[in-house]
């Protein structure tokens, strides 16, 4: 029998290929006797060449190698039974030189032949089985169990690792007991790819992922069976073959999943959606059912709730994931660009248009268009986006020709377009065209309890960004942003702890460190003696100049230096209102 290359692992596992005399390489190129189409396969990778009865393997100077029993090896004498591990492929090298006697198998035989058979294909379905629980040691477990149905075995032992010792260390970790027969057969597996001892009743083999050394596969053979080592080592290297495909899978599973919760964790920061509250809850669910439909949204929610966070969410669990994601703010258009930006226009089609341009309608092509502020759209713009909506179709400004259109319109506001509707400041028909599904946004004060974690995952983001450790909120600090209305919502929250973490002094954050406006409204139980003092000179000082003022809130303001604007927040969040009259009302008592 010549001699050949058995591919044991990879995509072509199972074909043979015979060494003839001549040229012989393994690479990508076609004109290599054995093909290999992996990316990191050279395009001449190695060349065996024959002298008298023996093989020399060499690495053509690869980036990736060339590893004859999990070592990279420049040249090497090949022997029989040695594995080659290209990229993911990996052959065994049969020499040809063997034994190769066939001996008929006896009707007495053929049962045990068939239940190994049998035990194969158990074993790979347990592969799968253990791969989709993804636990190793379930893997370990199931395949050593298999094992003994195939070879008597006394006592059996899978190590995962690189080296030799690592592999030891591990096994002396389990609680294996100090014998020199066996730290022989491991390095000696790890050394030459194989170990047999008839007298120490050991054999074992080398367990390769991705072509190179992975782990070791040992067992010590009954008593009765150390005649028959021969076979059963031939019996554990298919053994081992097969398990390695199965640590491989079930490392590109545990990797996959590693990288999707990776992805789950960018998504949630890049969209910003953090919450524990019901209020999330109900709009991740919501998010989830809308998601994967081409369904138009109108997105609703004061200013500062995060509707594009919400609008890229959308984008990103649908299957336009891939595809653009263009944000268009309506109220940043001057009414005179607003139609060019949204269409685009032909070159020529008014003073300035010196070139074609393009529009975000045909930039977001395929994918997302998000229209924010949808509310402030002008009146003659309105029939325009209408005629989008209704028949998916388009024109650039001063053109002629109406393109198709495939995307997603997802709109915002902040604005009551019911309202506006009735008013007359919005087309009745379009607002049915955008509030095919409405997802409202809740205001920070409808979900308190997600403040703290809100808070601290801005703190995060800050910190890193300023290159400053901040550990967390002290307690008072996190009792005065729990009292605060935070009128901003969670764009006031995220720029209040990035100023925490700029003029911040420690690694806490402190009262001190929030800023005015939270301090004013704190309770009055909840803020150090000197803000307290603080707090109660700024609520006497605005209700005497109420009073002098005569409840004219503009006139306090002059009195005070104040802006009108100003003095109306500072009343609100002290909640002064109530006071104010009460001293008014004893004015005119007194009069």
């Amino acid at each position: 029998m010549s001699a050949a290359f058995i591919v044991v692992n990879g995509p072509q596992a199972g074909t043979r290929y015979e060494i003839r005399k001549g040229d012989f390489f393994i690479g990508s190129s076609t004109a290599s006797q054995i093909v290999l189409k992996e990316p990191e396969i050279g395009w001449r990778h190695c060349q065996i060449r024959q002298q008298g009865e023996r093989f020399l393997i060499a690495d053509l100077r690869t980036a990736s190698g060339t590893y004859v029993n999990g070592m990279r090896s420049a040249e090497r004498w090949l022997e029989d039974r040695d594995q080659i591990g290209i990229g993911k492929t990996i052959l065994m090298f049969r020499s040809g030189t063997a034994e190769t006697e066939e001996v008929p198998v006896s009707p007495v035989d053929a049962k045990p032949v068939l239940l190994a058979a049998c035990s194969l294909v158990f074993l790979f379905r347990a592969l799968a089985a253990s791969i989709d629980s993804a636990q190793t040691s379930l893997l370990q477990n199931q395949i050593l169990r298999l094992v003994s149905d195939l070879i008597p075995v006394e006592k059996g032992h899978i190590l995962l690792g690189s080296s030799f010792s690592e592999l030891l260390a591990q096994y002396k970790e389990r609680g294996g007991e100090p014998d020199e027969n066996f730290e022989e057969a491991l390095a000696k597996v790890c050394e030459e790819g194989k170990f047999g001892n008839s007298s120490a009743r050991l054999i074992g083999v080398p367990l390769y992922l991705a072509g190179v050394l992975g782990g070791a596969l040992l067992i010590r053979v009954q008593p009765s069976e150390s005649s028959q080592l021969t076979a059963h080592l031939e019996t554990l290297t298919a053994i081992a073959s097969l398990a390695s495909i199965g640590f491989e899978a079930n490392q590109e599973v545990e990797a996959l999943k590693a990288e999707k919760a990776l992805l789950q964790e960018q998504i949630a920061i890049n969209t910003g959606i953090v919450g524990e509250s019901p209020a999330i809850r109900r709009l991740l669910t919501l998010i989830s059912r809308v998601a994967p439909h081409d369904t138009t949204v109108l997105i609703t929610g004061e200013s500062g709730t995060g509707k594009e966070l919400i609008a890229r969410a959308l984008h990103q669990k649908s299957s336009r994931h891939d595809r653009p994601f263009v944000a268009v703010n309506c109220a940043a258009l001057t009414e005179t660009l607003v139609e060019s930006e949204l269409f685009g226009h032909e070159k020529g089609a008014f003073t300035g248009a010196i070139a074609q341009k393009k529009g975000r309608f045909e930039l977001a092509q395929h994918g997302t268009i998000f229209l924010d502020e949808v509310g402030e759209l002008t009146p003659g713009l309105q029939p325009k986006l209408l005629r989008v909506l209704q028949e998916r179709v388009f024109e650039r400004v001063g053109g002629t020709q109406a393109y198709p259109l495939d995307v997603r319109v997802i709109a915002a506001t902040n604005r009551d377009l019911a309202e506006d509707v009735r008013e007359g400041r919005f087309r009745e028909d379009l607002y049915h065209r955008l509030n095919v599904v409405t997802l409202d946004s809740p205001a920070l004060r409808d979900r308190k309890e997600d403040i703290p974690l809100l808070a601290q995952h801005f703190l995060q983001r800050s910190a890193a960004r300023c290159k400053r450790p901040v550990l967390g909120l002290s307690k008072e600090a996190e009792e005065m942003i729990m009292h605060y209305s935070w009128p901003g919502n969670v764009r006031e929250l995220e720029n209040a702890m990035e100023r925490v973490v700029v003029f911040g002094l420690t690694e806490w954050v402190l009262p001190d460190d929030l800023p005015e406006s939270l301090l004013e409204s704190a309770p009055r139980d909840a803020s150090a003696k000197f803000h307290l003092s603080v707090q109660q000179t700024k609520r006497d000082s605005i209700i005497d100049a109420y009073v002098q003022a005569n409840g004219d809130y503009k006139q306090a303001a002059k009195i005070l230096g104040l802006h009108p604007n100003y003095l109306l927040r500072l009343v609100r969040n002290l909640n002064l209102r109530d006071d104010i009259n009460r001293a008014l009302g004893s004015k005119d008592k007194d009069r």
